[in-house]
């Protein structure tokens, strides 16, 4: 599909910017199962925090090489020097708290990771294994947050992570695909929904 396409019904929250459009249209919703990218997302969501997401989609391909390409174990290990050259980059988001969050992060995944197998198992029992799927019909619906993104949070806050507060863990959610809140008339509603007989 084209992203030019007038005739196509998206999600109005992505607007008319081509990055934004590119993320809606192949990436926010589909469900994902790769500890690696739900670490990224644990980390972009964070940063987001206060700010719009397509900042942070700006940015995404500078923070995959100062989070080591999001790999927990490399990130995990990270000192006081990596925190003060963090702190001094331009192409990330330079609050002190976020770049400490997402180093404990990377430490705590690495413990979900023992108790649980993988992030992946972890997160997704939240929703039971399967994405929820909504029937929004507008914005004004789609809540900032859910029983299931409180516990989620809880759990998260629990085992040491920062910036996981039930708004942030329901972005995750959505953007991960354990929720489908894609605007019933946007055309990537019916395709992330299961077919039915």
């Amino acid at each position: 599909m084209s992203a030019t396409d007038p005739h196509i019904d998206r999600c109005p929250w992505c607007g008319s910017d081509p990055l934004y459009i590119a993320y809606h249209d192949a990436e926010w919703g589909v469900p994902v199962h790769d500890d690696t990218r739900l670490f990224e997302f644990l980390i972009l969501e964070g940063a987001q925090a206060g700010l719009s997401w397509l900042t942070i989609l700006k940015k995404r391909e500078h923070y995959r090489r100062a989070f080591a390409g999001f790999d927990a174990a490399s990130v995990a290990r990270y000192g006081a020097d990596d925190i003060a050259r963090l702190a001094a980059d331009p192409g990330i988001v330079r609050n002190r708290l976020k770049i400490e969050a997402a180093i404990r992060n990377a430490r705590a995944l690495l413990a979900i990771r023992e108790q649980h197998g993988s992030l992946d198992n972890f997160l997704w029992q939240f929703v039971d294994g399967q994405p929820v799927q909504n029937r929004w019909r507008t914005l004004q619906e789609v809540p900032a947050s859910t029983t299931q993104s409180e516990r989620m949070s809880r759990e998260l806050r629990r085992l040491g992570c920062n910036f996981v507060g039930p708004t942030i863990c329901y972005a995750l959610m959505q953007a991960t695909g354990m929720v489908n809140d894609h605007l019933v008339a946007c055309f990537r509603h019916g395709q992330l929904s299961p077919v039915t007989d």
